[in-house]
C-alpha cells in the first residue's frame, strides 16, 4: 500500500517548503521540461491508459497531450500570476493583493482520466508553489507510477513535489481528515464528494470538487443534423459513456424528433466496438463487471416506461466487458434521468417550447455541461443567457464532451462548483493576501474615522 500517510505528508512539506522558494518563472521551467519528457514517451503512457482505463487508443493519446498542453500552458503562466493594484482612499497609501502557495494539496482522481485531471491539478499547484500527493484510483496506479517516474526524471532535488499515496475510500478520507492538505482536489461521483466534503469542511479546509455529470444536449428545428448526429453519438458514446461529461439526456424539438431518431439509431448501431488498442475501435470495454450491471439495472427499470430501448446489450468479445451503447426513448422526463448511469444510456424525448427544454435540462441536482443544436442566433443567445443553461459548461453546435484546456473545467449544484484547469482556475491552489502601503508620513485612517489621542 505504499509510504505511511504520516511519512507521506512530511516528505510532501519538506518538498513545499523547498518549492515554494523558487521563483515562479524557475518552476515553471521544470514543469516545461516535464511537459518535454511526456512528449517523448506519449506513446507508453497512452498504452498504459489504454490497458488499464480502457479508453481507445485515439482518446488515450489524446488525454496525454492534454497533460503536455497544461504544461505549455502552466509555463506561461508561471509569469503571469497577477494580483492586482487597487486606489487608495488614503493619501501616500497603496492598496495591492499578493497571490502566495498554499502548501500541500490533495489530489483524488478517477479512473476514467486516470493522467489528465491530474496535470490539471498538478501543473497549476506546481507553478503555484505548493507540492502534491497523488491519491489515483485503484485502476489507474500504473498510470500513477509512470507519470511520477516521468516527473522524476526531470525534476532534480524536487522529486518529492509528486508523491503517490494507494490505497481506496480509506486514503481518501485520510487525506480528507489531514489538516495538513490544505486544499483537497477531488474528482469522482457525487456521492463521493458528498462523502469527501463534510470531512474537509469540519477542519475549516479548502475543496475543490469536480463531481459527476448529467449532462444534456437540445436539438432545435434549425439544427444541422449531420453536425448534430455526430456530435451527439461522440458525445453519448465516446469512452463507453464513462466521461463527467458524457451526453446523457437528449432532448428534440417535436417537429425533427423522428428524423433525428431515424439517423441516430443506425449512428449508434454503427459504432464499432472491441479491442481498444485498435485503431479502427471506435468504443472499448466497461471499466468492470459492476459497471455493467448498473447499466443493466437502469435499463431494466425503466423498460416499462420507455416507449422503446435500442440496444443496451453485453456483447460476446472477449477481453473486456463490452456494450452496445443504449438509445431510450421516452415520452416524459422520467425518474431514472434524474441520476447519472456511468455507461453508453442515452434518453430522448421530445419538447415543444425551448423554455420547456431548458427547463427539464437544469431539472436534475447536477449541473456540468449541456449543449444546444441550432442555427438560430437568438435561441443561442437565450440558452447562454441568465435564464438557460445552469451548467458550468454550456456549448453551441458541438456535443457535452470535448473541452479544452483553455476555460475553466467544472460545474454547479451537485458537480461541485470548482474549477480546473485553465482561465483564472490557478486562483484556487493560491492564497490571497490584501496588502495596504503607507510610504507617508501621517497616518490617516480609511472611511475618515478620527482616532487622536490628543486633546
Amino acid at each position: 500500500m505504499g509510504e505511511k500517510h504520516s511519512d507521506l505528508v512530511n516528505k510532501s512539506k519538506a518538498a513545499f517548503l523547498k518549492w515554494r522558494a523558487l521563483p515562479a518563472p524557475e518552476r515553471g521551467n521544470y514543469i516545461r521540461l516535464f511537459g518535454e519528457a511526456l512528449r517523448e514517451q506519449k506513446k507508453e503512457v497512452a498504452n498504459q491508459i489504454t490497458s488499464e482505463a480502457k479508453k481507445i487508443i485515439s482518446e488515450s493519446e489524446g488525454e496525454v497531450q492534454e497533460v503536455i498542453d497544461m504544461c505549455d500552458f502552466a509555463t506561461g503562466l508561471s509569469r503571469q500570476l497577477y494580483g492586482l493594484t487597487m486606489p487608495s482612499e488614503r493619501p501616500n497609501h497603496r492598496l495591492q493583493e499578493i497571490w502566495q502557495p498554499l502548501g500541500i494539496v490533495g489530489c483524488i482522481t478517477a479512473f476514467n482520466f486516470p493522467v489528465a485531471v491530474f496535470g490539471w491539478n498538478f501543473c497549476l499547484a506546481a507553478v503555484c508553489g505548493n507540492s502534491i500527493i497523488w491519491k489515483p484510483s485503484p485502476h489507474s496506479e500504473g498510470c500513477a507510477e509512470l507519470t511520477k517516474k516521468i516527473w522524476d526524471s526531470v525534476a532534480g532535488e524536487y522529486k518529492d513535489l509528486v508523491l503517490i499515496k494507494k490505497g481506496a475510500n480509506d486514503a481518501s478520507v485520510e487525506l480528507a481528515e489531514d489538516e495538513n492538505i490544505a486544499l483537497l482536489s477531488a474528482t469522482g461521483s457525487c456521492a463521493m464528494g458528498k462523502a469527501i466534503a463534510p470531512l474537509v469542511s469540519a477542519r475549516l479546509g479548502r475543496n475543490l470538487l469536480e463531481l459527476g455529470g448529467n449532462n444534456a444536449a437540445i436539438i432545435c428545428p434549425t439544427a444541422d443534423l449531420d453536425l448534430t448526429i455526430k456530435g451527439v453519438t461522440f458525445s453519448a458514446a465516446g469512452t463507453t459513456g464513462q466521461r463527467c461529461t458524457t451526453l446523457r439526456r437528449l432532448f428534440v424539438h417535436e417537429d425533427i424528433y423522428e428524423e433525428v431518431i431515424k439517423k441516430l439509431i443506425p449512428s449508434f448501431e454503427s459504432l464499432k466496438i472491441g479491442d481498444p488498442f485498435d485503431r479502427n475501435i471506435q468504443v472499448g470495454p466497461l471499466i468492470s463487471e459492476q459497471s455493467y450491471e448498473a447499466m443493466k439495472k437502469t435499463l431494466d427499470d425503466c423498460s416499462n416506461k420507455a416507449k422503446k430501448i435500442h440496444g443496451g446489450q453485453k456483447l460476446d468479445i472477449e477481453g473486456g466487458i463490452y456494450v452496445q451503447p443504449a438509445i431510450v426513448e421516452v415520452d416524459s422526463h422520467i425518474d431514472e434521468m434524474n441520476d447519472e448511469t456511468f455507461a453508453p444510456i442515452l434518453f430522448v424525448m421530445p419538447f415543444k417550447k425551448l423554455t420547456d427544454a431548458i427547463k427539464l435540462q437544469n431539472s436534475v441536482k447536477q449541473g456540468l455541461s449541456s449543449s444546444i443544436f441550432t442555427n438560430d442566433f437568438r435561441e443561442s443567445e437565450l440558452f447562454l443567457g441568465p435564464e438557460g443553461s445552469d451548467c458550468g459548461i454550456a456549448n453551441v453546435n458541438i456535443g457535452t464532451s470535448g473541452a479544452e484546456i483553455g476555460g475553466a473545467f467544472g460545474g454547479e449544484k451537485d458537480t461541485g462548483g470548482g474549477r480546473e484547469s485553465g482561465s483564472d482556475a490557478w486562483k484556487a491552489y493560491m492564497r490571497r493576501i490584501t496588502a495596504t502601503l503607507n510610504h507617508g508620513i501621517e497616518l490617516p485612517l480609511a472611511q475618515g474615522v478620527e482616532f487622536d489621542s490628543e486633546s
